[in-house]
């Protein structure tokens, strides 16, 4: 059985991994990049606390030694169904099975402005160009001698009330206290402010209602200046603008609100669901074609009772499904039943700043914010990582944060566009 997967996120890796030395499978992972990463942790890659080695993991190392993986770096141009052909910018690949794992794309909500003027959170790509684009500003601030240029250039405005927002708004508080004035003097006496904005009535607004209440009221202590019903609707001459009339002067708007599937040449329209994703049966299979699967944020499962309006789009979603998935191409190889996915919620969790965290676990319904939902978030993540590599770099950049309460990451590296 040869099968192909398309994206190396959290479904896609995981579905190849549950595959490897099976004698009777051989697959192929596509992916535009060389490497895996871990998104929950790009937020720290982007306020130059971590390094970008210490989330990702190339591909081709990862696959070494497994003789029934192999990886093909490419691009998906078109599927061809009907002769179990894909098309990428350097070539073709045939299939028996083709699985879509390919995540989810900043979505602007059809802002052409905010799309083209703000700064997103989605890729390792992202967080390097946010991190040189606020020490660039930073570094311009300690040099003008306007007051209104360097407010600008001070603010930060971050659009999305999820775990990313919340998470990279309490970095940024933290940082203006602990790192800002000791790195620049000059700025001692320059006003600068972070904003959170959501057009919601809460943040974090999946999790409890005392998650919600714990994160504000962290934040707000930290600083934060938080906007709730405050919907963006435009960014354009440095300034954002709101739904309500308010507006906000700022050269770094920070957008983490909001996601969308992404559409395929070749799979026809009434295969898509909900916010462009793939709709699929309770086997992961997507509707109308024979032997195409889709599994995590790409996709929206039908089945799950507990789910009947699909899946939320968060990494153990993404990674049952790789697992279950390939339980099923097993089984489909030795001509047994197989298995409709059921989602099993193991809870959700954000961090907001050092010693501060909030975590919902479902069976029983617990809660628990400070230095020990901290700690939580913390083991969870670090054990999420792919390699004990990444685990150790990370383990070792967190402790270094902690004691010293800095990072000494905060380089510009701006790569030779020629290349």
């Amino acid at each position: 059985m040869k099968i192909v997967i398309i994206g190396g996120g959290f479904a896609g890796i995981n579905l190849a991994k549950e595959l490897v030395n099976h004698p009777q499978i051989h697959v192929t992972l596509v992916d535009k990049n060389n490497y895996n990463f871990f998104p929950p942790l790009i937020y720290q890659v982007a306020t130059a606390f971590l390094e970008p080695s210490s989330i990702s993991y190339p591909f081709r190392k990862f696959f070494a030694g497994k003789k029934n993986l192999q990886f093909r770096l490419g691009e998906l141009l078109s599927v061809v169904p009907a002769e179990n052909k894909i098309i990428l910018n350097n070539g073709e690949l045939t299939y028996d099975h083709l699985v879509f794992a390919t995540g989810a794309e900043t979505s602007y909500f059809g802002m052409e402005n905010v799309m083209k003027n703000a700064i997103p959170m989605k890729t390792l790509n992202d967080a390097i160009e946010m991190r040189n684009a606020l020490l660039k500003n930073l570094e311009k601030a300690a040099i003008t001698k306007d007051i209104r240029k360097r407010r600008k250039l001070l603010t930060i405005v971050v659009a999305g009330g999820g775990p990313t927002g919340v998470e990279v708004s309490g970095m940024f508080a933290e940082m203006r206290k602990s790192i800002l004035l000791k790195e620049y003097p000059e700025l001692e006496t320059s006003a600068s402010n972070v904003y959170l904005v959501d057009g919601g009535d809460a943040l974090l607004s999946p999790m409890s209602k005392a998650s919600q209440e714990d994160t504000l009221d962290a934040l707000t202590k930290l600083g934060v200046v938080v906007k709730l019903h405050t919907r963006v609707t435009d960014y354009i001459d440095d300034t954002v603008h709101f739904a309500n009339g308010e507006t906000i002067k700022t050269k770094n708007l920070i957008w983490a609100a909001g996601v969308s599937a992404k559409i395929f040449e070749g799979i026809p329209a009434e295969s898509y669901g909900r916010g462009k994703r793939m709709a699929t049966d309770e086997y992961n299979k997507v509707n109308g074609l024979v032997n195409i699967y889709a599994i995590g944020d790409t996709a929206i499962t039908a089945g799950d009772k507990n789910f009947p309006d699909g899946h939320p789009q968060v990494a153990q979603v993404a990674i049952q499904q790789g697992l279950n998935l390939a339980k099923n191409f097993k089984a489909l190889v030795q001509n047994k039943p197989l298995k409709p996915f059921a989602y099993n919620d193991k809870g959700s969790m954000a961090i907001i700043g050092k010693n501060k965290a909030v975590v919902d676990l479902p069976s029983p319904k617990w809660h628990f914010k400070g230095f020990f939902a901290w700690v939580i978030w913390l083991f969870i993540h670090l054990i999420s990582l792919i390699t004990y590599r990444n685990r150790l770099n990370t383990f070792w950049n967190w402790m270094v944060a902690y004691f010293a309460r800095d990072q000494s990451l905060r380089m510009i590296i701006r790569p030779d566009k020629r290349s």
